[in-house]
């Protein structure tokens, strides 16, 4: 759903209830949209380490490959000309 900054304005609160239920509401000035409302929701902070024991790294993951160099190295070759 599309309504403009006026309607917004005097709408909020309905247009909030919407957003809770699921609409889309993009807020539109001059026809063009704007701005969207959204649902607020809690930033979810990273924890560290609450992966751990969930991922394998292979012991040879940074070991250096002359072909992925290489490919590297041509390309940088060719971007500069």
């Amino acid at each position: 759903m599309q309504v403009n900054m006026h309607e917004a304005k005097s709408q909020l609160s309905r247009l909030v209830e919407l957003v809770l239920k699921g609409e889309e509401v993009i807020i539109a000035r001059a026809g063009k949209p704007v701005a969207k409302l959204v649902p607020y929701r809690k930033d979810r902070r990273r924890v560290p380490g609450r992966l751990k024991g969930q991922i394998e790294i292979a012991p040879d993951f940074d070991d250096s490959s002359e072909g992925i160099t290489k490919m590297f190295e041509d390309r940088d070759e060719g971007l500069s000309s």
